[in-house]
C-alpha cells in the first residue's frame, strides 16, 4: 500500500521547495499540483485568453496536455511538449492560476492525473485543497503556513534574484490578494483539513522547515505501514552499482539522425508490404533519445519492429555468438546498433556500455526475458533492464510484440508501446536488490498487459 502525504497551505508558504526536499529525503515522489494549475494558466495567457473568461478557458482545456517528467530526481513540467518549469513561476502566471484554478472544469480536468499518480506511488503532493478534495483519504495531512509578511519577504527575495523589478509592498499586496481569492472561491477553497497537522514556518529557516515536515511525516506514518528495520548490511539493501543519472543533454548529430529516419521510413514501407503490421500507443514513444525500450522477445526482427517508430537511433544487446558469424553479418548488426553480451557471465561492463549508449543520446532496446519465446507467452524477466534503468535513472517504455505461430510473409503483427515507467515515479533512487525487483516487476507486468 502506498503512503500519501497531503501538504496544503497558502501562496508563498514555501510548499514546493519544502515538499520537494522532504520527498527526496523520504525517498517519495514529489507532486507539485500548483505547477499543473500554473501550466493551464500559462496556456491561456499564451493563447490570448483572459483568465477571467471562464467560458474561454473551459473551451481551450481539450487542447491542454500536461505531464510530469523527472530529470535527475527533479520534477519538470511539460506543457504540450514544451518544458515550462521556469515560465510558470512568474507573478503574472501566479495571479492567472489563482483565477483559473477556481473553475470546477479546470479542477476536474486535472483531478484524474493527480489521483493516478497518488495511487501508484509514495508521494508528497502539495497544493491548496489536497487534504480536503484531491486526497481526502491521505494517511498524513499537513497544513504549512507562515505570516503574510514573512511569505512576502521570501517571495520578494526570490523574484529579485530572478531579475524581476518589483517592490516588497507589491509582493505583499499580491500575497494578500491571492489569499483572499483562494480562501473565498466557491470551488475547493483554501482551508485546513480537520485532521491536518499545522506547521508554521514563520520563525524557521528553510532547513528547519524541511526537517519539520520530514519529522512530521515519519512520526505519523501508520504503524501497519512501517517496515521493520533491516540489519545494517542486509543484502536486500546493498547497492549493486553506483547511480549515475544520464544528463539528457547529448544528442546525436543532425545527419546521423536524418539518415536514420530516412532509412527508417524506407524500411517501414517495406515491412508493411512484407508483414500485415500495425502499431498501437505510438504517442508513448519519446521524441528524444536516452530512453530504454523493454520488450517481450519473439523473433530476430524484434529490434527492427521496435525501431520503426523511434525517431532516434537505437542500440540493443545481442548474444555474443551472433558476433562470431561471418564478417558481413557482424558488420551489419553493429551498424544497426548491436553490442555483445555474454549470458550468465555477471560482467558489469555491459551495464556500463548500456549507460554510455544512453548518455550519448541513443535509445536502448532490451529483452528482459533473455531468450525468444516460441509460443508467444511472456517468460520470467531478468533484472538487467532494471539495473540499467536504476543506474541511468531514465524512463523505460514497455513494448508488446504480438503475432501467432512463426513469423512469415504477410503474418499479422501488432506492436504496442505502453506508457513510460520512470524509476523516480516508483520512488527508486538506488540499485539495491529490493529496488531492482520493484522496477523489474513493474516492467514485466506492463509488458504482459501489452501482449494479448
Amino acid at each position: 500500500m502506498t503512503i500519501n502525504v497531503a501538504l496544503d497551505g497558502p501562496s508563498g508558504a514555501g510548499k514546493s521547495t519544502i515538499a520537494r526536499a522532504a520527498a527526496k529525503k523520504l525517498g517519495y515522489v514529489y507532486v507539485d499540483t500548483g505547477a499543473m494549475y500554473r501550466s493551464v494558466a500559462l496556456f491561456m495567457l499564451d493563447n490570448g485568453v483572459d483568465p477571467e473568461d471562464k467560458e474561454g478557458v473551459t473551451a481551450l482545456l481539450p487542447k491542454v496536455e500536461i505531464s510530469l517528467a523527472y530529470d535527475n530526481g527533479e520534477q519538470r513540467v511539460i506543457l504540450n511538449g514544451e518544458d515550462v518549469s521556469e515560465r510558470i513561476r512568474t507573478s503574472a502566471v501566479s495571479m492567472a492560476a489563482s483565477k483559473t484554478s477556481s473553475y470546477p472544469e479546470v479542477r476536474a480536468f486535472l483531478l484524474d492525473l493527480q489521483k493516478d499518480i497518488a495511487r501508484k506511488n509514495n508521494i508528497i503532493m502539495d497544493g491548496r485543497d489536497i487534504g480536503t478534495v484531491i486526497l481526502p483519504d491521505a494517511q498524513i495531512k499537513i497544513f504549512l503556513t507562515a505570516s503574510a509578511e514573512k511569505r512576502a519577504e521570501r517571495r520578494h527575495k526570490e523574484l529579485i534574484e530572478k531579475g524581476e523589478n518589483i517592490s516588497f509592498e507589491e509582493v505583499l499586496e499580491d500575497i494578500k490578494k491571492r489569499d483572499e481569492q483562494d480562501m473565498n472561491r466557491e470551488t475547493a477553497p483554501l482551508k485546513q483539513a480537520d485532521d491536518a497537522i499545522l506547521v508554521d514556518t514563520s520563525e524557521l529557516t528553510l532547513e528547519e522547515s524541511i526537517d519539520a515536515i520530514y519529522n512530521t511525516v515519519v512520526s505519523n506514518i501508520p504503524k501497519e505501514e512501517k517496515v521493520p528495520k533491516e540489519k545494517k548490511n542486509s543484502s536486500r539493501d546493498r547497492e549493486l552499482m553506483p547511480v549515475r543519472p544520464i544528463s539528457k543533454k547529448h544528442k546525436l548529430g543532425f545527419f546521423h539522425v536524418f539518415f536514420y529516419n530516412l532509412l527508417r521510413y524506407i524500411v517501414l514501407g517495406l515491412y508493411h508490404l512484407f508483414y500485415n503490421i500495425s502499431y498501437e500507443g505510438t504517442q508513448n514513444v519519446p521524441k528524444d533519445g536516452g530512453n530504454i525500450f523493454a520488450s517481450n522477445h519473439r523473433s530476430y526482427q524484434d529490434p527492427v519492429f521496435i525501431a520503426l517508430h523511434t525517431r532516434v537511433p537505437i542500440s540493443y544487446m545481442a548474444k555474443e555468438e551472433l558476433f562470431k558469424q561471418n564478417v558481413f553479418f557482424t558488420a551489419l548488426i553493429k551498424a544497426f546498433g548491436a553490442f555483445p553480451v555474454v549470458r550468465g557471465s555477471g560482467d558489469t561492463t555491459v551495464i556500463d556500455t548500456s549507460v554510455e549508449k544512453l548518455e550519448k543520446g541513443r535509445n536502448l532496446v532490451i529483452f528482459p526475458e533473455g531468450t525468444r519465446s516460441k509460443d508467444g507467452k511472456v517468460g520470467k524477466g531478468k533484472t538487467g533492464v532494471a539495473l540499467v534503468a536504476a543506474v541511468a535513472q531514465t524512463k523505460v517504455i514497455p513494448v508488446g510484440i504480438n503475432f501467432e505461430g512463426k513469423l512469415k510473409f504477410r503474418k499479422r503483427v501488432v506492436v504496442r508501446y505502453g506508457e513510460p515507467i520512470e524509476p523516480q515515479r516508483l520512488g527508486i533512487t538506488g540499485t539495491s536488490p529490493r529496488d531492482l525487483k520493484k522496477i523489474k516487476n513493474e516492467i514485466m507486468e506492463n509488458i504482459v498487459d501489452l501482449v494479448h
